[in-house]
């Protein structure tokens, strides 16, 4: 058959070479076209570009969905199904035919057509890149030319005939397909079908915020689409929970709470998903963020949250097993060949520091070397920091002294001020402090002032030990001793002076508990303290170094006191009399009595 141009299309020319079979078809918007196609060069060789069969599979368009290479749309809507042409464009008409063509090679060989591509047009992309990947297209890129199209109209679609993808559809086909996928997801979930009813409620998803995108933020269009996103997005995340792909639930969660911070549920599902993937911290957050968003969840949160405390411990002591078999348990002839090589180290290397590390490892470092050693300590840190928060004190001292000990033999068997020494010795600081803390709440307040007066030898002017070692001192109502390293601690960070100010209060009480337990009053603990010649000199003297301004209302209480006493008939009674009048605790802790100092100062003189 001769060629004939396409009429309303200029620089098209078409050739039938087999004719189909029917009346032409109608061609509505949404129209499914099957077809093979072979792209040929208008050379004297008619040299093959492409060809679908080749790829093994035929190609498809739909009409009026904006096909980059709008010119197959127009060929195509010329033909009867089965029918077989040959066209001729110009090439104003295939200029975007290089970058179909690659999209096709690679949907062809399993690829994705958009990867490693930025967000911008295909021509963009062609021009970043400066080049398609084949050298062919790049050719017709650099120098357009007109094309031949060898073109099988296979298949005609109904646009109702297949499922239409979101990009298909408009805007008031999107918002009506929304309920019905919802309600299949609700169907599916009560069939415990989770995977299926997740891609239900995800496609909805995806049709709302298609929509979405087209409208202005903040509008009321905008805020009641985002509303209607939020029920399908938590039950796609019940979907995914009920799947165990906690990630996922995370990851989705975040991204709906950044917009709606007031979403119970939204919090909840995440708790769910932390707690499932060990996040203990973040469950927590979330936990109390449901009982302050809504009180009337708070016994259901209480019950989460002690569920996540027994999971979290039963988690503790699986790793502990596992990994303490992992560090003590060895082979038979391992063990063996450790103990032959122990013995006879020990019968040529028979010194002092051997002795001196035999006695302070004991049987614990048989069989051990420095690796298993350093990662129990480790272990044994972890251990006793998990046992401290769940108040087990006890327990937790019985770890920290091993790891010290572990730590002790390996310092041992080192040179004072070594590299490798002083890494230790930074080990044994944070394991010092931890079992000084324990021993402080089992008040066993001399072993926390032993421990404290070894660590500062070392670590002079450490801030932690220093106070743990006060606060032992004012259990122990070791005054002096108390206020001394208060003071220094105050020293050194000023802001601290609310805590030293309540130590003091704290140390004055305990005092004055002391001396009533011992039915002592404030007289026979000042003879006591300072010989019962001077008792009553160095108790008002001490008072007024306290305070000048204590000085000097002191002295005028006193003149006062001292002239009503000569006055008075009966002198020598009125000056030994001692009448005990309540006061409150100075700065430093102490009560002092203003009839006592008064009479003190009397007698004194």
């Amino acid at each position: 058959m001769e060629e004939t141009f396409l009429l309303k299309h200029p620089g098209v020319k078409k050739k039938i070479l087999a004719g189909g079979t029917g009346p032409l078809p109608h061609f509505p918007p949404g129209t499914k076209l099957v077809f093979h196609f072979q792209t040929l060069l208008d050379t004297f060789e008619r040299t093959v570009v492409d060809d679908s069969r080749v790829a093994g599979r035929p190609a498809e368009i739909f009409v009026g969905k904006m096909f980059k290479l709008e010119v197959w749309e127009t060929l195509l809507t010329s033909m009867r199904v089965g029918e077989v042409a040959e066209f001729w464009c110009d090439a104003v008409h295939t200029g975007l035919y290089p970058i179909v063509s690659k999209g096709m090679r690679l949907i062809a060989q399993g690829k994705d057509p958009l990867e490693g591509q930025r967000h911008m047009c295909g021509m963009g992309n062609i021009f970043h890149y400066h080049s398609t990947g084949f050298p062919e297209l790049d050719e017709l890129m650099r120098t357009p030319q007109p094309l031949i199209f060898i073109m099988e109209l296979l298949q005609v679609g109904d646009p109702m005939s297949y499922h239409r993808e979101s990009w298909m559809m408009a805007k008031d086909e999107k918002l009506s397909t929304v309920p019905l996928l919802h309600m299949r997801g609700n169907a599916l979930v009560k069939q415990r079908q989770f995977r299926e009813a997740a891609s239900k409620y995800k496609e909805a998803v995806l049709l709302l915020k298609t929509v979405q995108s087209r409208e202005m933020p903040g509008d009321a269009d905008y805020i009641n689409l985002a509303r209607m996103i939020v029920p399908l997005e938590l039950n796609y995340c019940q979907c995914m929970l009920e799947l165990h792909e906690y990630y996922e639930v995370i990851e989705h969660t975040d991204e709906l709470l950044d917009k709606h911070k007031d979403c119970v549920k939204g919090y909840y599902k995440r708790a769910k998903a932390h707690v499932a993937v060990w996040n203990e911290k973040e469950a927590r957050q979330d936990f109390n963020m449901v009982a302050h968003l809504d009180a009337t969840l708070a016994s259901l949160v209480h019950r989460e949250l002690r569920a996540l405390s027994e999971r979290m411990k039963e988690k503790y002591w699986q790793e502990k097993d596992a990994y303490w078999n992992k560090l003590t348990v060895k082979d038979a002839a391992d063990e063996n060949k450790e103990k032959v090589e122990e013995e006879e180290k020990e019968e040529e290397d028979a010194g002092d520091g051997d002795a001196a590390g035999k006695a302070d490892g004991g049987d614990k470092t048989e069989g051990k070397d420095w690796q298993q050693m350093l990662r129990l300590v480790m272990l044994l840190q972890e251990q006793g920091n998990f046992l401290v928060k769940e108040k087990g004190f006890q327990e937790a001292s019985t770890k920290f002294k091993e790891a010290l000990d572990y730590v002790d033999f390996l310092q041992n068997k080192m040179h004072r001020g070594d590299e490798d020494w002083e890494s230790l010795e930074k080990v044994r600081l944070p394991l010092t402090l931890n079992l000084s803390q324990c021993m402080l709440e089992l008040q066993q307040y001399l072993q926390v002032v032993q421990l404290n007066d070894k660590l500062l030898e070392s670590h002079e002017g450490h801030f932690k030990a220093l106070y743990q070692r006060a606060r032992a001192h004012a259990a122990l109502c070791n005054k002096e001793e108390a206020r001394r390293d208060l003071a220094a601690v105050e020293r050194l960070d000023p802001q601290f002076k609310p805590f030293v100010r309540r130590e003091l209060k704290k140390l004055g009480e305990n005092i004055r508990c002391m001396h009533a337990h011992q039915n002592k009053t404030y007289w026979d603990a000042s003879r006591e303290k300072w010989g019962p010649g001077k008792a009553r000199q160095k108790s008002v003297m001490q008072a007024i170094g306290d305070s000048e301004e204590e000085v000097e209302d002191t002295n005028q209480s006193c003149k006062d006191q001292t002239s009503k006493e000569e006055e008075s008939d009966n002198e020598n009674t009125a000056s030994s009399e001692v009448t005990e009048v309540s006061g409150s605790p100075d700065e430093d802790g102490r009560a002092l009595t203003v009839t006592a100092v008064s009479d003190s100062v009397a007698s004194a003189r």
